[in-house]
């Protein structure tokens, strides 16, 4: 793969966690054939759809190039406005259409039959015509007098659209004729909100002074008005199920249920969103509200409990603020643990949606802030900047360990229970002086689960007992370190604890006694560290951008790595330790090679990641990003294909990575080819000899050449014990040469004249090993003659060399010559194991004649003496190499 065209040779986007709903309104379809109903909503560049029945997605649309402005769907079409363009896509997926004509952004967006009416932040209202999208009829408004901010379609009313302003009247306009039918004057506020009731000729009119108005439009009369004291109306829905309740939303996640038979609000739902209700929708004759806002959660609401108020039924959440923390939480990998600005702790599954759960938020009352609710809550905690998780013991315990910002305190959570854990620690030296402006800066778990180290920023490093929540001791004599303490990891099993802090010093001691054994002298302050308790390798990012890496076993620093433009946020290992993933502000994520000590992997993406966590089966780096929601999966490509990894050069330069599912899908042929073309890699072929002073062997198979002595013995075996028989009705089969490679044999034509006098010269005809032995005595080239017997069986191989000798029609001075041949492929070091064997043949078919011919034995001498000084120099290797084994198996190490 080419590293510089697809920007990463390892990881590649998988898809986004965590990211459900906007500050868009959502919009409800019912697909006629699966009798269901459908929520979607817009996540950025691209819109996710929903399931009502279990809220489970069922399909992500391709990206767009910018984010979505506005939302709307019809039977068969979802719209969807980005900058001055709009887009329809079928099958919740593809893009069908594209509109383009709007001189402004749009953020108004009306199905309306075969039309579609958009509105843009310059007051023009375009209807285009769906199939052909072209403009059916273009309506400009002055925005000074008629800023339209509101549109709807009444109920049974052809061709007519009502139109809200931010001055507060109200138009109904005929876009067939294109002619303004009549102007309400409205009420003094902006409207924000224009619904249908399920009366016909009435509409539900919100507005920004937060007034309600139940309004006749046939009769321009108002029937009703309510007041909200949440602020503007952001949202009006209608129940249709037999109750005469209108839900209403506001600006700080209060819905308001009214009853308009009575004419009163009826119900509250407070905190229903922790931002403003983007968007509120009842189902078609159901119980069932279904709410979003811009904290990032899609809720589903039953009425079925008495005084009309709404039970959640159903929903889907995920961070309302940034990630700050993400880390998985099992060896399964399954599950990625992930804490955010918004100060909960949450757990999100890779599986499936279904296996979220939110550990909640923060509290130093949990009792109290069961009673008041999160909003109200006076003692929660803020943000999570770190925290630690092991599995070990958390059915018996709290296993999850968090530090707050700028907070002393350190809390347990429990994973079972899903809430925050019943031990809040923190030291006694300190007499709960909250005036001292020290907090905990780091923590880790033990990997038996039953213990806790916490650094402070006062350089403090404290131990607790999970299951008690007791102090167990302290490190140092007064303070481990002289400034605050930046990381802290204890080993494998239990010996060690190693931390780090600001005084750039780091210290190994005994986990048991609290002693110091190691002092080791940094240089540049560090900024964080973490420990591979396998290896034992301890990966510290300091200050200065770099990165060194220090083996626990021999306390020494074995690798430094250096690279990165900006602050190192976090880090994460591989899990067989072979590779540590770096992520920095300056928006780039670095793989370094730890065995060879290089940079093998590197590539940018648009927002800096602030925590990386790689899972522990090793298939899927996650990632979350500065102002992103979402926790990203990379898939590692290494795992299914194979990726050539080659040290980067220093003036490598990274290519920008768009987010997963956040990607454009590219459908041209040119780039696909170009693509193709640039990413090829040249297939490495290994050389017949990677060097000349290498012995090399054939790579045949032992059949070829190992039973060459024995083959009097298998002939012997497999002599048949009767002729064969001829067939009765043999098969046409055309004949073939006996050997390895089949050929044909070529057809002979009888002559009439033919001579019954046996031809002696058939019977003396050479053979081609022969003929080329003989050629090589000539330009003492042997390579033919070896390629041919390689080709060779050994019954053949044998019968070549029986041919040899003069009692079979050869010559001394070709006997000779094999023997040259032995000795040239001892002199190239090449196809050791067939010189042995087939000299081994050789020498036993003509051992009585070679002695009693004077050029044969001179010839014998000098490939004995070739043979002997080869087999000596490998003799000697192999004693060395089984030497050095057997004293690593004995030596006491």
């Amino acid at each position: 793969m080419s590293v510089g065209k697809k920007g990463s040779a390892i990881f590649s986007g998988f898809r986004a966690l965590g990211l459900y709903s906007n500050h868009l309104a959502h919009v409800l379809r019912f697909h006629k054939k699966h009798r269901e109903f459908y929520v979607l909503t817009a996540v950025g560049q691209c819109f996710h759809t929903y399931n009502v029945k279990k809220l489970g997605i069922v399909a992500v649309s391709n990206a767009l190039p910018e984010d979505i402005s506005s939302l709307a769907a019809d039977r068969m079409l979802v719209y969807a406005a980005y900058g001055k363009h709009i887009s329809a896509f079928a099958k919740n997926k593809e893009v069908v259409h594209t509109y383009t004509g709007h001189q402004g952004d749009v953020h108004l967006l009306l199905p309306f039959g075969d039309h579609l009416i958009s509105v843009d932040k310059d007051n023009v209202v375009i209807i285009w015509d769906v199939e052909s999208e072209d403009t059916y009829l273009q309506i400009s408004y002055d925005k000074a007098s008629f800023e339209v901010s509101a549109l709807m379609h009444p109920s049974t009313y052809l061709n007519k659209i009502l139109f809200g302003s931010s001055q507060g009247s109200l138009q109904l306009w005929n876009i067939k004729s294109n002619k303004l039918l009549f102007t309400f004057p409205g009420w003094a506020s902006a409207v924000t909100v224009l619904q249908q009731t399920p009366a016909v000729d009435v509409v539900g009119v919100g507005l920004a002074s937060g007034q309600i108005i139940i309004h006749n439009i046939r009769c321009n009369e108002t029937l009703m008005k309510f007041q909200q004291d949440w602020g503007p109306v952001t949202a009006l829905s209608f129940r249709t199920d037999g109750h005469p309740i209108m839900a209403s939303g506001s600006p700080i996640g209060h819905i308001g249920l009214w009853d308009l038979e009575e004419k009163k609000l009826v119900s509250q739902m407070r905190d229903a969103h922790t931002t403003a209700i983007a968007g509120l929708t009842f189902l078609q004759n159901e119980p069932l509200l279904i709410t979003n806002g811009a904290d990032n959660a899609i809720r589903v609401w039953i009425f079925d409990v008495a005084g009309g108020d709404g039970r959640l039924l159903r929903h889907r959440t995920g961070h309302s603020a940034p990630p700050t923390k993400i880390k998985h939480n099992d060896q399964s990998g399954l599950n990625i643990l992930s804490a955010g600005q918004d100060g909960t702790l949450q757990s999100f599954s890779t599986v499936h949606e279904r296996f979220n759960k939110s550990l909640g938020h923060g509290t130093l009352n949990k009792t109290r802030a069961k009673k008041k609710g999160v909003t109200h809550d006076t003692a929660k905690l803020p943000a999570i900047t770190t925290f630690a998780s092991e599995t070990a013991r958390q059915s018996d315990w709290d296993g999850i360990i968090a530090c707050h910002r700028g907070f002393l305190v350190t809390t347990t959570w429990s994973y079972q229970k899903g809430s925050i854990g019943a031990h809040k620690l923190e030291p006694e030296r300190f007499n709960k002086n909250r005036s001292l402006n020290v907090h905990a800066t780091a923590v880790d778990i033990t990997s038996c689960g039953n213990f806790a180290v916490i650094a402070l920023s006062s350089g403090h490093i404290d131990v607790y007992n999970m299951q008690s929540g007791f102090h167990r001791g302290h490190y140092g004599k007064d303070k481990a370190h002289a400034g605050p303490v930046r990381g802290v990891s204890v080993d494998a099993l239990n010996q060690l604890t190693v931390s780090v802090g600001a005084d750039r010093l780091l210290k190994i001691w005994r986990f048991k006694s609290k002693e110091l054994l190691h002092t080791h002298s940094l240089p540049a302050a560090p900024a964080s560290s973490l420990l591979h308790r396998d290896s034992g390798m301890l990966a510290i990012a300091l200050d200065d951008f770099t990165i060194q890496i220090l083996d626990m076993e021999t306390r020494r620093a074995v690798r430094r790595f250096s690279g990165h433009r900006g602050q190192i946020n976090d880090m994460t290992f591989s899990p067989d330790g072979r590779w540590l993933i770096t992520a920095s502000m300056d928006c780039a994520i670095r793989t370094w090679d730890l065995p060879s000590g290089s940079l093998v992997d590197c590539f940018l993406v648009d927002a800096a990641a602030v925590s990386l966590s790689m899972s522990p089966t090793g298939n899927f780096l996650a990632s979350s990003h500065v102002d992103g929601l979402g926790i990203y999966l990379w898939s590692n490509n290494t795992l299914c294909s194979m990726v050539s990894l080659r040290p980067l050069s220093a003036d490598y330069e990274p290519t920008v990575i768009m987010l997963p599912g956040t990607c454009p899908s590219k459908d041209t042929e040119e780039e696909e080819v170009l693509d193709a073309d640039s990413s090829e890699m040249l297939e490495y072929i290994s050389p017949a000899q990677l060097d000349e002073h290498l012995v090399t062997l054939s790579l045949l198979p032992d059949s070829r050449w190992k039973n060459l002595l024995h083959l009097d013995i298998i002939k012997k075996k497999n002599k048949p014990k009767e002729p064969p028989k001829l067939p009765k009705a043999a098969p046409f089969f055309i004949p073939t040469i006996p050997g390895l490679v089949p050929q044909f044999a070529l057809p002979t034509t009888p002559s009439e004249d033919q001579s019954k006098v046996v031809n002696l010269g058939v019977l003396a005809q050479k053979s081609t090993f022969y003929l080329q032995l003989e050629n090589a005595l000539d330009n003492n080239s042997y390579e033919e003659p070896v390629k041919l017997l390689r080709e060779l069986g050994p019954s053949a191989i044998e019968t070549e060399l029986r041919a040899l000798s003069p009692d079979m029609g050869g010559e001394v001075r070709v006997m000779q010559s094999f023997l040259k041949m032995i000795s040239s492929i001892l002199q190239s070091k090449r196809d050791f194991d067939l010189a042995q064997a087939y000299l081994a043949l050789f020498l036993k078919l003509h051992l009585r004649f070679i002695a009693d011919q004077p050029e044969l034995m001179e010839e014998a001498e000098s490939v004995s003496a070739h043979l002997e000084e080869t087999w000596m120099s490998m003799q000697t290797l192999l004693n060395q190499n089984i030497c050095l084994l057997s004293y690593i198996k004995s030596a006491l190490l």
